[in-house]
């Protein structure tokens, strides 16, 4: 890093998690970050999910600098083996860790492009040299610039739900029928969506985390005396395979394996029917008001009540289109660590801990990190994005050799098939996500509560 650009901060896009892992990682290395948040206050997709349980730890989802930083304070950490819901993953860590880092945290600031000053993605000349430029929009539409000596983007894909649709476009009517089609597991606590799926047929499309924890959170409130009736239309692009419901005991993420099994319990139990292959190209609706889906294949399936579709999440590259990404043609993740988690190649769900060197770009020091480095492929842990965000600062801040170390093991899912490959050929639109992305419940016929991260 050259003399004009040495004393500018370190741009961390995003409150979340990883967001406030990379800043207390650039601190403890030195360095000053400064992070552009969309929302009003930090994690704010964790938010949206608050009323489910991660299923990790409460160990496995502070971050080992973070909790350095928060050590002087009054801080307390909660018991590491015990599992955070979301709403208590912001308010006892992430929340107060964003207000550890005071005016470094900018709020309501969404960054709408990034750049290198005065040069577009064309010109070569002494563009390494350049700092990046960040443009950013405050929720009271006022336009913002800072210069910066390195870009992390953390920002997620939570705010990029994939479609209903099963070829990753919206199915004929999708749109149109927003007002019965969720892309978020619902809280089932909240009165209100409680009233929307109690009594109703709702149809679930996705087979990941999140597909699970709707179909056990709808057989919990079927089982409630006020959700009598409820029943779940649960629709899989691809067959039922041994695989199907994770790892169950063999999962060393033991809250992991039992989502899965809970998932399978609700169709054991009655509680939703499974439509194997189907891949909706239509929603209708019907003279009664109900959604009617018809599959690429020629199948109508029976009307539903709501539809609730979990097909993964999708990166936001648009206010990156000045900048020279790597990215895989399929997954949209750095093509060095696109080998690593394709789903299309392998189905273990666990992937080797990786750092600057696979994150890296030809655009030198901008690093897509957290849930947004993986695109379309599922399976993110916290402890993964920790770990990339350490390797990266201690890169910046000359530490080859840290940086190049490798610091976490990572549970194996339990899953890993003998061939390795999926039947769907593009099961990556399918499943759910993981961290951040996918939370989860355990129990099924108990209050719905568990598991994300």
């Amino acid at each position: 890093m050259n003399g004009s650009t040495e004393a500018l901060p370190v741009l961390v896009i995003g409150a979340g998690p990883v967001g406030l892992a990379a800043a207390a990682h650039l601190i403890d290395r030195g360095m000053e970050p400064l992070i552009l948040e969309a929302g009003p206050t930090a994690a704010g997709a964790v938010r949206d999910w608050a009323h489910v349980r991660l299923f990790s730890t409460w160990g496995e989802v502070v971050d080992p600098a973070a909790q350095r930083l928060l050590a002087p304070t009054a801080w307390v950490g909660p018991d590491p083996a015990s599992y955070p819901s979301g709403k208590e993953w912001t308010d006892l860590y992430l929340q107060p860790l964003a207000d550890l880092f005071g005016d470094k945290v900018r709020y309501d600031a969404r960054v709408t492009g990034v750049s290198r000053a005065g040069r577009d993605r064309i010109v070569d000349a002494d563009r390494e040299a350049q700092p990046f430029l960040v443009h950013y929009e405050g929720a009271d539409g006022h336009q913002g610039r800072v210069l910066a000596r390195a870009v992390i983007d953390a920002s997620g894909t939570w705010s990029t739900p994939g479609p209903a649709g099963g070829s990753g476009l919206a199915a004929l009517g999708e749109k149109s029928a927003a007002d019965r089609i969720a892309y978020r597991v619902p809280d089932l606590k909240d009165p209100t969506a409680r009233a929307r799926y109690a009594g109703k047929r709702t149809a679930v499309i996705g087979s990941g985390a999140s597909a699970f924890t709707a179909l056990a959170h709808l057989a919990a409130l079927a089982g409630d005396e006020d959700g009598k009736g409820t029943r779940a239309l649960w629709i899989l692009r691809r067959g039922i395979s041994g695989s199907t419901f994770g790892g169950g005991d063999a999962d060393q993420l033991p809250a992991r394996g039992a989502l899965g099994l809970a998932a399978k319990a609700a169709v054991d139990k009655g509680y939703a029917d499974a439509v194997t292959g189907f891949r909706t190209d239509t929603v209708e609706r019907d003279a009664g008001g109900r959604l009617v889906l018809s599959g690429d294949d020629g199948r109508r399936l029976d009307p539903v009540d709501e539809v609730i579709a979990l097909t993964g999440f999708r990166p936001d590259l648009t206010f990156l289109d000045e900048l020279r990404l790597d990215l895989d043609e399929r997954l949209q993740a750095p093509v060095a660590l696109a080998p690593l988690i394709d789903p299309n190649q392998h189905s273990c769900g666990t992937v080797y801990p990786h750092g600057v060197r696979e994150l890296s770009h030809p655009e030198k020091d901008v690093y897509l990190v957290g849930m947004k480095s993986y695109g379309r492929a599922p399976t993110f842990l916290a402890m993964t994005g920790y770990e990339q965000v350490r390797s990266i600062a201690a890169h910046l801040a000359g530490d080859h050799e840290a940086a190049e170390r490798v610091e976490l093991t990572l549970p194996e899912t339990g899953v890993c098939a003998g061939a390795g490959l999926f039947d769907d050929p593009a099961p990556a639109q399918e499943t759910g996500g993981g961290c951040c992305a996918a939370p989860a419940t355990l129990t099924l016929g108990a209050a719905p509560g568990s598991a994300g991260c």
